[in-house]
């Protein structure tokens, strides 16, 4: 399986590496000819006939390999077509393209990958403006999710680089991102489609919002107090709406209330402002309609209702001996705590915990295998980046430029290929590509 290679609970199995070529929506074409079978050395014949005698291996260039794994987040059918050969001398007349009725055709391409999309422009005309089809649209919405992807962003000479990886596809694909700003230099994170940025125009902190795959943004309105916040952003998709949640500030200002900014209404409101705590870590999490950050004093958890915006104390205290921690966002109402446990660096090791709401306490729900936590972080002392979207959780290293992922469902770890993770200054998010994701 290239791109990622996966594993028990136990820890076997590792990820071949993927090289990623440049180019606007460019996919990784990478080599993936079958492997082939050295000849028999015992004596007598070999058989080689598909009808051969039982227990024979039938080694013809024309036998196919199938893909028989079902790709996260796609529909059986979809699935389905993924797995089959793929035989590139079968021809399909224009004749029977040029005949499908617009409601069809579009439900057809409504079905292709996202990123695939872009390839199909150039075929016609009538293709090429796809995107901007209300009929396609609709039926893009209606269709299941593409499944999560990696979104990557870095600065190269303060040139915007972005590059995407899809996990059912097991593929790189970049995306170009000129139409940034020079001053949208933070990744504050994406959610439904949609993709934030903030940063500073000179004095003005300033938040813009997009969509990767229109290429389309505009900037949000100016917040009551321009000062540079710790940001969420939310898509409601029933709704067709989205909200930026800002919280504190990031240099410690205790006394800015609550932000929170309705794409529908196109303001900014104001709400209550966060009783004073020590916050362990700006990371915050997103669950059930309420926001979680970490605090030290009080221990526990401080959760802000976007319903009602106000702040309440969890006491919810944490594992012992836990070095840092990072909350992260499952499915379900399911508030997980990923960190690192351990005095002395030898018996250190990675855990998860998930939230029982009842009890108010963290439970442990598995440990990363120990041959992944040496190749994830070689040093004691050496940061890691933790998020999650969808009971997915991926870890990146600053330093080694790795990204291991794991299914809290599935129980499986495998890692990342791809060197989009090896920039030092790289930020990186789970992302759904979605043509529907209106930023208005």
């Amino acid at each position: 399986m290239d791109g990622v290679g996966e594993s028990s609970e136990s820890g076997n199995g590792v990820s071949s590496s993927q090289s990623k070529k440049n180019g606007s929506f460019g996919e990784d074409d990478s080599d993936r000819s079958p492997k082939q079978v050295s000849p028999v050395r015992g004596g007598g014949s070999r058989n080689t006939s598909p009808l051969g005698r039982v227990g024979s291996r039938n080694t013809s260039p024309s036998r196919q390999k199938v893909i028989k794994t079902k790709p996260r987040g796609l529909d059986e059918e979809t699935a389905a077509t993924f797995g089959k050969a793929v035989h590139p001398d079968v021809q399909m007349e224009d004749s029977i393209w040029a005949m499908l009725p617009e409601d069809l055709l579009n439900e057809i391409l409504a079905r292709v990958p996202p990123f695939m999309i872009f390839r199909l422009r150039s075929v016609c005309k009538r293709w090429n403006s796809i995107l901007q089809d209300s009929s396609f649209l609709k039926f893009h919405s209606q269709v299941p999710s593409h499944g999560p992807c990696l979104l990557t962003f870095w600065r190269n000479s303060q040139t915007p680089q972005c590059s995407v990886f899809s996990l059912p596809l097991k593929t790189w694909y970049r995306i170009p991102f000129m139409f940034l700003p020079p001053w949208a230099f933070w990744l504050v994170g994406s959610s439904g489609g949609l993709v934030c940025f903030s940063g500073l125009d000179g004095l003005a902190f300033k938040t813009l919002v997009c969509n990767p795959l229109t290429q389309t943004w505009r900037t949000l309105p100016t917040m009551h107090y321009n000062q540079q916040r710790q940001l969420m952003m939310v898509v409601d998709r029933t709704d067709r709406s989205f909200k930026v949640i800002a919280t504190s500030d990031i240099y410690g200002d205790k006394s800015l209330p609550t932000e929170v900014y309705d794409s529908k209404l196109n303001i900014w409101s104001l709400h209550q402002v966060m009783p004073a705590v020590n916050l362990c870590s700006s990371k915050m999490a997103y669950c059930d309609s309420k926001l979680y950050l970490e605090t030290l004093s009080p221990l526990g958890l401080m959760m802000y209702r976007l319903d009602t915006g106000y702040w309440q104390h969890i006491p919810a205290k944490f594992p012992r001996s836990l070095l840092d921690g990072y909350l992260v966002a499952g499915t379900q109402k399911r508030l997980f705590l990923v960190g690192r446990i351990g005095l002395y660096s030898t018996l250190q090791s990675m855990r998860i915990w998930e939230l029982d709401h009842v009890k108010i306490m963290w439970v442990e729900i598995s440990r990363m295998p120990p041959k992944y936590f040496r190749a994830l972080l070689r040093l004691s002392a050496e940061r890691f980046e933790c998020f999650g979207q969808d009971n997915l959780i991926c870890f990146t290293s600053w330093n080694q430029g790795k990204g291991l992922l794991y299914d809290v469902d599935k129980k499986v770890w495998s890692w990342i290929a791809g060197c989009a993770l090896q920039s030092y200054n790289s930020q990186v998010c789970f992302y759904e590509p979605r043509f529907d994701a209106s930023i208005y």
